[in-house]
């Protein structure tokens, strides 16, 4: 993984906890908490695309009252007895019965699942399976773009893109030298805006994330499931 400079890295390196993204994520992870406590113990979660250091720093790792299934298209592996990782795919999750988790969580996943049709495949199964869901996604209105940290990136044609690509690394995408790679990587990724985001989630709650008064990412959270 590539390191940004200096006067980057203070404003988007996550894995700085003195980073503005950082601080940003611990206090969406906070919000998430407080969403969660309203929702009855033992708990289901299930995490799409997720990974089990979110779950560490939430502060739900190793929590016997609840329990954490983690969804990725890859097999990934868990350190704790409450968070099983599972091998599937986000836009069809058939093997889920409706309702079948407390909480349905995804950080930072639906603009990768792939074209249009997909993401609304992996809104309505978030959805179905979770009687109540947090999802998060970047805005793609914010002007740098966050997964290459390159300023108006995402509006730039894909040829244009991909060539930036073969030659530089971009934020955390080291350069693809192959155009295939290249438009591949840049084609992967699409960015949602706040009226998509209501339109996947009609009965959501919105909630901005703000860096300097502009919307860097957006929350939809519907919670149905209320403590007796």
């Amino acid at each position: 993984m590539k390191s940004y400079g200096t006067a980057l890295s203070k404003l988007l390196d996550i894995h700085r906890p003195d980073s503005f993204t950082s601080k940003m994520r611990q206090k969406r992870w906070e919000f998430f908490r407080e969403l969660a406590a309203s929702v009855e113990r033992p708990m289901k979660i299930l995490d799409v695309g997720g990974t089990q250091i979110v779950w560490e720093r939430i502060g739900f790792a190793n929590n016997p009252d609840i329990h954490i299934t983690v969804l990725n298209y890859e097999q990934m592996y868990s350190d704790y007895d409450n968070i099983v990782c599972v091998q599937g795919d986000a836009c069809n999750m058939q093997q889920y019965k409706d309702k079948e988790f407390d909480i349905v969580f995804s950080n930072s996943v639906i603009e990768h699942v792939g074209d249009d049709e997909r993401i609304r495949q992996m809104a309505e199964e978030v959805k179905r399976v979770g009687k109540n869901y947090y999802l998060q996604t970047p805005n793609y209105f914010f002007p740098v773009e966050p997964h290459f940290s390159f300023p108006f990136f995402q509006y730039l044609p894909i040829g244009l893109r991909a060539t930036l690509l073969q030659h530089f690394d971009l934020g955390w995408v080291p350069k693809r030298p192959a155009r295939a790679d290249a438009e591949a990587e840049v084609k992967a990724i699409h960015l949602l805006s706040k009226r998509e985001v209501k339109k996947l989630f009609p009965k959501a709650s919105i909630r901005d994330e703000r860096l300097f008064g502009l919307t860097k990412s957006i929350q939809a959270y519907e919670f149905n499931t209320q403590k007796g």
